[in-house]
C-alpha cells in the first residue's frame, strides 16, 4: 500500500515506505498531525546499511499488531540519521543522557512540540534477553498519554530543560605540551599491546586516535607512539575487518582481534583509514601500509564511485536477510573455486576450517599468517609467492561477485565525499598516482555543479538527481579539507580559492561570535530544539576538530592573520572541557600541535612539468611532515593565478633557471636552495620546539 516515505529519496526511507506502520518523513504536516490528534510522536532514526535497523524493521515494523499500535496511538517519524544529522545529534545526546548508552537504529518517544520523555535503540517485538519489548512500551505509553498527559509532558519539560540547555565549554586552561602527553599517556593505559587498537570490544578503527600519536611521535621521538600505531595498523589489517578478497574496512569489530566485523561498510571509514596508511607509510616507509591503502582505493573506485563521480555512502551487514553471508566461507567454497591443491593453502593461510569462526563459517583473515616481509608480502614457503596468491584471491572475488550483493546507499553526502577527497589527493601526491588525482577532482567538480545552491550554499545529500538539505559543519570543514588536500596534490590555484571561500562562508553560518567554536547547523536552517556544538572526536572526528586544522593550515597557506585569529579563539573555547580528558579529542589535539608549531612553510619555485621541480615536490610529499604546508609557484600564466590568492609568492621564483625550495620555520626563513639533496636533507632534519617564552 505505502505511506509518505514513497516520496522521499533516502534509501534508508524508501527501505520503509512499504511498512504497514504510516510513517511520515521529519516534516510539519507529521508534527501538525500529532497536535491535531492530540497524540504523542514516534521518532525512529537509523540509516539503510544498519544491521539493528533491519532487524527492528522485520521484527516490528513489518508486523501488523505493531503497525496498528503506533497508527492508532502515535504519530510515527522516520529520519535517515545520514540525511539529517542535526535531527540525530540532538536526539541521540537525549538516548545518551537517559540510558547511558546509544547507537542505531534510535528509538525516541516525544510529544508533538519535539520534546522527549522516553529513549532507546533496538527493542524487540516483545521482550526477550531480558530486554523489554516495544508493543509492551507502546501499550503502557499510550495508556498513560490517556490517563495521565500531565506525567509525560512534566517528564518531557524536565528532559529538555536538562539535555537541550545550552552547553557551555569550559575555557578554564590552556592546552599545551602537557596537554599532548596526557593523551598520550592516557593512549598507553587503554592500547591493547597483542592486538593492537584501544579498549575492549567492540574495537572501532578511529584513525584519528593513529594520526595524533604518528604526530606525538614527530614531535617527542617517543618510540612507543610510533609502536602503538604501526602494530594497529598491522593487527587491523590481518583481521577479518579487512575485506581480505574484495579489500575495504568494515565499521568495526565485534571482538578484540579484529576478526568479526560488524560487515557494513562505510566512506568515512575506508577515507579515514586510507589517510592512516598513507601517513603510517611516509612515516616507517613500511611498504604493507602503501599497499593497504592502494587496495582501499581500488575498493573506493571499483564499487563506491558513481559515474557522476561522486562517491556512496557505504554497504550494507546483509544480504538475503543475513549479516555477513556475502562474506564468509566454507572449505568446500573455496576448493570448489580454487581446486582441491589451491584451495587448501589459501585455507591454510586465511584461516579458511571446517569448523568455522563465523557462525559456522569463515571470514578470510591473517591474525595467525606468516610474517610480512620489506616489501609488504607474507614470508610464505617458495611457492606461494605474492603473486600466486593474489592469483586465488583473483579467482576467489570473480566467484563472489555472482553472490547476492549487499545494499548499496547510494546517496552522495558532502561531507563524507570531503573526507575521500581528502585521502584520495594525498594518495596522489604521496604515491604519485594520478588516477586518485583525477577521481578527487572530479568529486569536487561534481559537489560544486550538483551540490550547491545559486547562491553558493553548501548542501549536504545528493541522490537521484535531487540535491537537499543545507550543509552543516561537516560539509563545509570535511570538504575544505579534501580542496587544501588537493591543492597540495595538484596545484590548481582554484581549489586553495574554493577552499578559502568555503572557510568564509562557513565562519558566517557556523561561528559563534560570542563563546567560540563552530555550531553544527547553520543560522539560516530549520530551528529545531536544540543548536548543538559538538567538538567530541568520535567514530568520526568533529566538524569543530577538522575546522580548527582547515583555519591553521590556510592561514599558514595564505598567511591570512584573521583566519588564525579564529583558530586561536576556537582553541580558548574548548580548552577546559578538552583538558580533562584529551583523548577523546584527539583530531583537535592535532590543531593544538599544529598551532603550538613549529610549523614549515615551504615554497617549490620552478618551471611546471621539469625533472628538477618534480623531484623536489616530490621529496616534500613522500617526507612526512604532518605540520608543513606546501605551495607551488610555477612560471607563467599559472603562476600568475597563484599569485592572486597568494601575493607573497610573487618575490620567490626560480633562481638561474633551476627549482628552487624556500623554507621557513620557527617564524625565520633559510637561504632558498637548488641542490635536490641538500633540500631532502633539510626535510629530515629535527624541527626546532620553541618554548612559549621563545615565541615572546
Amino acid at each position: 500500500m505505502g505511506n509518505r516515505l514513497a516520496k522521499e529519496k533516502s534509501p534508508y526511507l524508501l527501505q520503509h515506505a512499504n511498512n504497514p506502520v504510516n510513517w511520515y518523513p521529519w516534516s510539519e504536516e507529521a508534527f501538525e498531525e500529532a497536535k491535531e490528534r492530540n497524540c504523542p510522536i514516534f521518532l525512529s532514526v537509523g540509516y539503510s546499511t544498519c544491521h539493528w535497523c533491519h532487524v527492528m524493521e522485520r521484527e516490528s515494523f513489518e508486523d501488523e499488531e505493531v503497525a496498528a499500535i503506533l497508527n492508532h496511538n502515535f504519530v510515527s517519524i522516520k529520519v535517515d540519521r545520514e540525511e539529517r544529522p542535526d535531527i540525530d545529534h540532538i536526539y541521540m545526546s537525549v538516548c545518551l543522557a537517559m540510558t547511558g548508552q546509544g547507537g542505531w537504529p534510535l528509538t525516541i518517544l516525544m510529544t508533538p512540540d519535539k520534546k522527549p520523555f522516553y529513549a532507546g535503540t533496538y527493542f524487540p517485538k516483545h521482550e526477550k534477553w531480558g530486554q523489554v519489548g516495544l508493543v509492551e512500551i507502546l501499550i503502557q505509553v499510550s495508556e498513560k498519554w490517556r490517563q495521565d498527559p500531565g506525567l509525560l509532558l512534566g517528564m518531557a519539560e524536565k528532559v529538555s530543560s536538562s539535555v537541550f540547555a545550552e552547553k557551555h565549554y569550559s575555557q578554564d586552561g590552556e592546552l599545551n605540551e602537557e596537554t599532548l602527553l596526557k593523551a598520550f599517556s592516557l593512549a598507553g593505559e587503554l592500547f591493547d599491546k597483542e592486538y593492537g587498537g584501544f579498549g575492549t570490544a567492540p574495537k572501532f578503527p578511529t584513525p584519528h586516535n593513529l594520526a595524533f600519536l604518528l604526530r606525538y611521535w614527530r614531535r617527542e621521538g617517543d618510540r612507543e607512539a610510533l609502536d602503538m600505531v604501526t602494530h594497529t595498523l598491522e593487527r587491523m589489517y590481518r583481521g577479518g575487518i579487512y575485506d581480505h578478497i574484495g579489500y575495504g574496512f568494515s565499521r568495526y569489530s565485534t571482538d578484540k582481534k579484529w576478526l568479526a566485523p560488524h560487515f557494513e561498510k562505510m566512506l568515512y571509514d575506508n577515507a579515514l583509514l586510507a589517510l592512516a596508511y598513507i601517513e603510517g607509510y611516509q612515516a616507517t616507509g613500511r611498504k604493507l601500509y602503501a599497499r593497504v591503502a592502494k587496495e582501499i582505493f581500488t575498493y573506493v573506485l571499483r564499487d563506491m564511485t558513481s559515474p557522476e563521480g561522486g562517491f556512496y555512502s557505504a554497504e550494507d551487514a546483509d544480504s538475503e536477510g543475513e549479516e555477513g553471508k556475502f562474506y564468509v566461507w566454507t572449505p568446500a567454497e573455496i576448493k570448489d573455486v580454487l581446486g582441491d591443491q589451491d584451495g587448501a593453502a589459501y585455507c591454510r593461510l586465511f584461516d579458511i576450517t571446517a569448523k568455522g569462526n563465523f557462525a559456522g563459517r569463515n571470514i578470510p583473515n591473517l591474525i595467525n599468517a606468516p610474517s610480512f616481509n620489506d616489501a609488504g608480502e607474507l614470508t610464505l614457503a617458495a611457492e606461494e609467492t605474492a603473486g600466486y596468491i593474489e592469483s586465488l584471491r583473483n579467482k576467489l572475488f570473480d566467484a563472489r561477485e555472482k553472490r547476492a550483493h549487499p545494499h548499496k546507499d547510494d546517496k552522495t553526502l558532502t561531507s563524507w565525499n570531503g573526507l575521500m577527497i581528502a585521502a584520495l589527493a594525498r594518495g596522489a601526491a604521496v604515491f604519485g598516482e594520478d588516477l586518485y588525482r583525477r577521481a578527487a577532482a572530479k568529486a569536487v567538480e561534481f559537489i560544486m555543479q550538483k551540490l550547491r545552491r545559486t547562491d553558493g550554499r553548501l548542501l549536504a545529500r545528493y541522490r537521484d538527481g535531487e540535491a537537499a538539505y543545507p550543509a552543516y559543519l561537516d560539509d563545509y570543514a570535511f570538504l575544505v579539507w579534501g580542496l587544501w588536500e588537493l591543492y597540495e596534490a595538484d596545484f590548481t590555484a582554484s581549489h586553495l580559492e574554493q577552499a578559502l571561500a568555503l572557510t568564509r562562508q562557513m565562519i558566517d553560518l557556523f561561528w559563534d561570535a560570542e563563546n567560540g567554536g563552530f555550531y553544527f547547523s547553520g543560522k539560516d536552517t530549520e530551528q529545531l530544539i536544540s543548536r548543538p556544538k559538538e567538538v567530541y572526536d568520535g567514530a568520526l572526528p568533529s566538524g569543530n576538530s577538522v575546522a580548527l586544522l582547515d583555519l591553521l593550515r590556510l592561514a599558514r597557506l595564505t598567511a591570512d592573520g584573521e583566519l588564525m585569529e579564529i583558530a586561536e579563539k576556537q582553541i580558548k573555547a574548548f580548552s577546559g572541557s578538552i583538558g580533562q580528558y584529551p583523548w577523546g579529542y584527539t583530531h583537535f589535539l592535532m590543531g593544538v600541535d599544529f598551532m603550538l608549531g613549529p610549523t614549515r612553510e615551504i615554497v617549490i619555485a620552478g618551471k611546471a612539468g621539469a625533472a628538477d621541480t618534480g623531484a623536489m615536490l616530490n621529496a616534500a610529499r613522500q617526507a612526512f611532515l604532518p605540520n608543513a604546508t606546501l605551495l607551488f609557484h610555477p612560471a607563467g600564466e599559472t603562476g600568475r593565478q597563484i599569485e592572486k590568492v597568494i601575493p607573497f609568492l610573487k618575490e620567490q621564483r626560480p633562481i638561474d633557471g633551476k627549482a628552487t625550495a624556500y623554507i621557513c620555520e620557527n617564524y625565520a626563513c633559510r637561504a632558498p636552495v637548488t641542490d635536490l639533496q641538500q633540500f631532502a636533507d633539510m626535510l629530515q632534519q629535527e624541527p626546532v620546539y620553541l618554548s612559549r617564552d621563545d615565541h615572546l
